[in-house]
């Protein structure tokens, strides 16, 4: 993809306007319109909005300036202090210098054709509190039409372009998982795929999906939900959402973001914030609903809504397309469905009508959900939701709802004692205690012989500081894993420390945002978990009262692998038109359950009836992992890195981190 020309600069300036060296980045900008603010700054002020103003260059060398944020800002032109209210506009010129806030956070503009460091790219940082998810680089490329990103061959040097260039050229040992990933579309809902990452190559993508794979069709009525979204980014990728009479978006955005996705939203759009009951919570699963004349799509994923997570990091996508139900002869609600609804019915959202071309005219609501024939589900839901859950309601969310799904399930004797994966992008303050609490509940299921498999030993996969600096994005990466030093240097997690190592899957260099949870021995997987959840008691939840309450701060979501499937064609499509017949898709339907075998991608055994059919999931990490080594640092983004990633840059300390976040 071609880069916008480069505009200018944004140079820091210290109070006495003397240019800053350390703290904060230059901050790059292009021709087209880049939003700056706590998105693209490492500012924790409150004061300053996400998109506290939108900077566009003109022709001549000069930008026009619109103040978005709620707070005034001033310019400082020809000897004159300027200050402009939410909605002002200014044009300035080379030289003149923005107060993000009367007085503070300070920046020259210097056009581009005053400056010879058009090709030496600044990594600018956001700023997410803890517990949160970090955009990944947000700030860094958040839309094609908003930050300027300087072409990779062009921002490094000779000597960090050969890296780079070493570092794509995989062995051919190591591709074949990746490169032989090929699912037939019957058997797509059994597995998940990987979304594309637009630097790595042609291989590295094989059967991975964008964002337009997914939203497509005539689609009637939609149900997004997520963390953080950017709708300018959104309907420019996915415009034909503009042509969906329903859309209900559900977020966890801050009120400085929000105000910007009032004013952006197409008109029929309903925006909605799921109440957090407990302080430092968070609405953060990633999931779609979308409604069909056929049926309904049911998407969960682990990508926020904004560009870079759908295009520079590594992560995962399931869906399965269900039909709708014959209302005259409705059958009961399976597993699937129950807890669909029963984890939508705490989102609380605004019930609204519509009337859906073809289908009739429906109240919104979470039972609407139950007008769909979920029967064929081929994996569990694990959900987790804030507040105090006891009783019946102890084992409905959490760790609590993992353990008591896999209480349920037999597995293969070579899973007794077998090791624990947990693979996440953001690290919690964590005890022993949790730990062993949480292990116990990923430890759950029997063995043929229905004895307990015993429990297993966790790992922990962690970006290194090495791997953020020489990844796609170098240090600016790390803002996708937001970890402070004070979570991850606790010395009993020492012994759980591996490897991000991606060889197979060609994303050695894309920094995961994917979170997976797994059970494995050898290359066989006993289950896989794949989740908006981190490492955290936020997301998890955590035992209280002698085990009889389960305290959850968040929302999560996530799809469970199983080693079972209903015997019967996963080949239901709401926007294929070779889907066969209602009736045949019907008949296809058993409710006998038959063994799979889940292997990674490099499996290499050999598929016979006895161990059932053989399910590839594409792990993007590689089995065994690899212990961390004694020269091995795990990544934490508030420290100090001198040396340089492969764009030249170092990753200078965050001016202020929220540590009252505790995920």
């Amino acid at each position: 993809m071609a880069a916008a020309p480069l505009g200018g600069f944004l140079v820091p300036l210290n109070g006495n306007s003397k240019e800053e060296k350390c703290s904060i980045s230059k901050i790059v900008l292009s021709h087209d319109t880049t939003y700056i603010g706590r998105d693209i700054t490492p500012v924790a002020d409150k004061r300053l909005s996400r998109r506290h103003i939108a900077v566009t260059i003109s022709a001549d060398g000069s930008a026009d300036i619109l103040v978005e944020g709620s707070n005034p800002v001033v310019i400082q032109s020809k000897g004159q202090r300027n200050k402009l209210l939410t909605g002002a506009k200014w044009k300035i010129r080379n030289g003149d210098v923005i107060e993000l806030i009367p007085g503070h956070y300070l920046f020259k503009y210097v056009a581009a054709d005053n400056t010879t460091e058009g090709r030496n790219p600044t990594t600018t940082r956001d700023k997410r509190p803890l517990g949160e998810e970090s955009s990944k680089g947000k700030q860094l490329a958040q839309s094609r039409k908003r930050v300027h990103r300087v072409p990779e061959e062009e921002a490094l040097a000779e000597n960090s372009h050969d890296v780079l260039q070493r570092a794509n050229q995989e062995p051919n040992t190591l591709i074949e998982g990746i490169r032989n990933f090929r699912i037939s579309k019957n058997k797509l809902p059994l597995t998940f795929r990987l979304l594309q990452v637009q630097q790595l190559p042609e291989w590295a993508n094989t059967n991975a999906v964008s964002i337009n794979d997914v939203i497509k069709g005539n689609v009637l009525m939609a149900v997004l939900s997520n963390y953080m979204v950017d709708i300018d980014w959104l309907l420019s990728e996915c415009p034909m959402l503009k042509r969906v009479h329903h859309v209900l978006v559900i977020h966890g955005e801050g009120d400085g973001t929000l105000a910007h996705m009032k004013r952006k939203k197409p008109p029929n759009w309903i925006l909605h914030k799921p109440p957090l009951p407990i302080s430092y919570g968070t609405h953060h699963s990633k999931a779609m609903l979308l409604v069909y004349p056929r049926g309904v799509r049911v998407i969960v994923h682990t990508a926020n809504l904004i560009y870079v997570d759908w295009n520079n990091k590594t992560q995962g996508l399931w869906m399965q397309d269900f039909p709708w139900k014959d209302q005259n002869n409705a059958s009961k609600g399976c597993a699937f469905e129950n807890d669909l609804v029963e984890y939508l019915s705490t989102l609380k959202w605004p019930e609204f009508n519509a009337n859906l071309p073809s289908a009739g005219s429906f109240s919104i609501n979470p039972s609407f959900f139950r007008k769909f024939d979920y029967s064929s589900a081929a994996v569990r839901l694990i959900a987790s939701v804030p507040g105090y859950h006891s009783g019946s309601h102890l084992s409905k969310w959490g760790h609590m709802k993992l353990r008591t799904v896999l209480q349920e399930c037999t597995f293969e004797n070579q899973f007794e004692k077998s090791n624990l994966i947990y693979q996440f992008s953001s690290l919690g303050s964590l005890d022993e205690k949790w730990m062993t609490e949480l292990a116990f509940s990923m430890s759950a299921g029997m063995k043929e012989d229905k004895k307990p498999l015993g429990l297993g030993k966790p790992l922990i996969i962690w970006p290194s500081v090495e791997d953020v600096r020489c990844s796609l994005e170098g240090y600016a990466a790390g803002n996708a894993i937001p970890s402070p030093l004070k979570n991850v240097e606790k010395k009993f997690l020492q012994k759980y420390w591996a490897r991000w190592k991606s060889s197979h899957a060609g994303r050695c260099r894309a920094m995961p945002h994917i979170k997976t949870f797994m059970r494995y021995s050898g290359q066989n997987i006993a289950w896989l978990l794949l989740t908006s959840s981190n490492l955290s008691k936020a997301a998890w939840g955590a035992l209280q009262k002698n085990n009889s309450q389960l305290m959850i701060r968040s929302y999560e979501l996530g799809v469970l692998f199983l080693p079972f499937a209903r015997k019967c064609e996963y080949s239901f499509s709401c926007t294929d038109d070779g889907l066969p017949p209602k009736d045949e898709l019907a008949s296809s339907l058993s409710l006998e359950m038959k063994p799979t075998k889940l292997v990674s991608l490099v499996w290499k055994g050999e598929e016979n009836e006895e161990c059932g059919e053989v399910i590839r999931l594409p792990v993007p990490y590689e089995l065994p992992p690899r212990p961390y080594s004694s020269g091995d640092t795990p990544w934490s983004w508030d420290r100090r890195y001198t040396e340089k990633d492969v764009y030249g840059q170092v990753w200078p300390r965050q001016v202020e981190l929220y540590t009252s976040q505790a995920l």
